[in-house]
């Protein structure tokens, strides 16, 4: 074969891969674009606004045991290191924060374990502020869930029920414990035990509480706790800002830290309406 000849065969070989790997290409990049445009149902709706429902943290954050729960302990300064830094010391339960199913189980998922898809999820919001107003041990009931399904419909699959108890504007000061005449006893909303038992029924993630437990405060025994976190779901206790959102159609998204071993966790809670 001529030398002109082979040259021409080289680049006849080479424009041929050329094409079929820019026609692959192209075929993939069609696939992918076709994947991508494909609808993915995160949100409950096209959100339009984010809020905020986590309460900000500091030193002196009211606790359920009554304690101080977060400590600051500056290691660098600005003015004499040209950066701050600070080391925290603070219990997993304190703020906003995660309770995980090791929390009160013995081998449950610890807050690193949560599943990541757990963490965003269609909010239910139950109004309990009337039954708050009148009684600080007010909790949610399974007539309070049938209330809200009857004029919601069906709770949504993979849901995060959440209280609002109208208890968040207390935060600041001594009612947000609200103990009692006996000098011990809490009185705060939370969730009645049946209600979790209902809730244990359906694909609910979690449930969620503007005080300081998922039991209400005069519980004994943290019964809701010894419910629900046992069944592998999750809670979140101090979440805020409520108000501000619907009953239905909002999307919460849950900061849980990813703390090995870890039994919850103060987190970042927003939701997208």
């Amino acid at each position: 074969m001529c030398h002109h000849c082979v040259i021409e065969n080289v680049k006849a070989s080479m424009l041929s891969r050329r094409s079929f790997f820019t026609g692959g290409l192209a075929a993939a990049a069609g696939v992918a674009a076709l994947a991508t445009s494909a609808p993915t149902p995160v949100f409950a709706q096209t959100p339009a606004k984010t809020h905020d429902l986590t309460h900000e943290l500091f030193d002196k954050f009211p606790t359920y045991f009554g304690g101080q729960q977060l400590f600051y302990d500056k290691k660098f300064d600005y003015a004499k290191d040209t950066f701050n830094l600070y080391e925290l010391r603070l219990s997993e339960h304190t703020g906003t924060h995660i309770d995980a199913p090791l929390h009160f189980s013995a081998d449950g998922k610890s807050v690193a374990e949560l599943p990541v898809e757990d963490l965003v999820a269609p909010l239910v919001v139950i109004d309990i502020k009337s039954k708050a107003a009148e009684s600080a041990d007010a909790q949610v009931t399974p007539e309070d869930i049938k209330a809200w399904t009857s004029a919601n419909g069906d709770l949504p699959e993979g849901c995060v029920v959440a209280m609002n108890s109208g208890w968040g504007q207390h935060v600041l000061t001594d009612k947000f414990r609200n103990v009692g005449d006996d000098g011990k006893t809490m009185h705060f909303p939370g969730f009645h035990v049946d209600a979790v038992k209902l809730l244990l029924e359906t694909s609910a993630k979690a449930i969620a509480v503007d005080t300081l437990s998922l039991d209400f405060g005069a519980s004994p025994d943290f019964i809701v706790h010894n419910t629900w976190l046992p069944a592998g779901r999750y809670g979140i206790e101090g979440i805020a800002n409520l108000d501000g959102l619907p009953a239905k159609g909002a999307t919460i998204i849950v900061g849980a830290p990813k703390i090995k071993g870890g039994t919850g966790g103060p987190a970042r809670v927003f939701a997208m309406v």
